[in-house]
């Protein structure tokens, strides 16, 4: 890390594809040199000759911070400009430098670079496993100076879906609607801060389907499309709980969630809940779920006349399964 004398990094880079994870090390980054005179740049936007009028010695000698947000959209030009300062570069502890770089291989010579000078790195890869969004959850709460129950990550999560920032600006709203006399946030908390929303996401449905709530599942269903849910969105949420189910029936039950989250990829307040849902599912069910759910994805991507239907009954059949305890489930 190249640093000055306040201890801050004279060079940060900020990089991948993760909106939300970019916006907030941007925001600490700035939080930290709040002192600093700012001055933000575009890659998309940039000319030839601002950059190097931006960093160029101030006569002034006061602090500055120069942001340049999507480092791979400069042109071919300003990127050999750019290219030019750091080779030269030379340690000025009043200029701070922040590079924005959404990922992927347009301007990978100019990170090379700058990782070669020390700069602080801020990964920020996509929040894929359901431990990644639950980490960032509990961050999110953190900074806002509160903290969420498992059950309250769990169902905001779900709400969410795969929106970091949506999930991030409901963590800052629901922080600060919620009583701060209230030790934990919880699952009320949540289903709160959504009601009135007429809408339903796939994990809605795919909950009141293991759950073998028949009634539920349609309402769930039918509200999930009304409100333009893709058919598709929603097999894959039935498809991911199911999943779960399977990774889990795997595993001895004495041993500890945690002791399994990284082993199956899971949080461990998903492997409670998959481990609580296994309790009405009996052998042969979820083989039973998989084959209606590849039925109703062939006909919703054209292989029936009507696709909502095949979804419906999919839904349908693998509810009634449930609630009757798999009486007629594939062995």
């Amino acid at each position: 890390m190249v640093a000055n004398q306040l201890g801050l990094a004279e060079l940060v880079l900020i990089h991948g594809p993760e909106d939300a994870l970019a916006d907030r090390g941007l925001e600490l980054a700035l939080a930290a040199r709040s002192d600093f005179e700012r001055t933000v740049l575009t890659g998309t936007e940039l000319e030839v000759g601002r950059f190097s009028d931006a960093v160029a010695p101030s006569l002034f000698s006061e602090k500055r911070v120069i942001v340049l947000k999507d480092l791979q959209d400069v042109s071919s030009e300003v990127s050999e400009e750019i290219q030019d300062y750091l080779e030269k570069f030379e340690s000025d502890p009043n200029l701070n430098l922040v590079f924005l770089h959404a990922g992927g291989v347009k301007g990978k010579g100019l990170i090379e670079k700058i990782k070669k000078l020390k700069a602080e790195y801020i990964p920020c890869e996509p929040l894929k496993k359901a431990n990644d969004k639950a980490e960032f959850v509990k961050s999110e709460f953190a900074r806002h100076g509160r903290k969420i129950s498992p059950s309250g990550i769990e169902a905001l999560v779900n709400a969410t879906g795969n929106d970091s920032r949506e999930l991030a600006s409901a963590c800052s709203q629901i922080a600060s609607d919620t009583d701060p006399k209230k030790n934990f946030i919880d699952e009320s908390d949540i289903s709160k801060y959504y009601q009135g929303r007429v809408e339903a996401t796939g994990f809605d449905v795919a909950d009141a389907v293991i759950l073998g709530d028949v009634k539920n599942s349609l309402i769930s269903l039918r509200n999930a499309l009304e409100s333009g849910t893709d058919p598709i969105m929603i097999i894959s949420a039935l498809s991911s709980s199911i999943r779960s189910l399977a990774k889990v029936s795997d595993v001895p039950k004495h041993v500890k969630s945690f002791e399994l989250a990284g082993k199956l990829g899971m949080a461990p307040w998903q492997i409670d809940k998959a481990r609580r849902q296994l309790n009405k599912w009996r052998p042969g069910m979820i083989t039973f779920a998989i084959t209606e759910l590849s039925k109703a994805d062939i006909g919703v991507k054209g292989g029936e006349v009507d696709g909502i239907f095949a979804l419906e009954r999919a839904v349908l059949a693998i509810a009634e399964n449930v609630a009757r305890g798999g009486a007629k489930a594939s062995v």
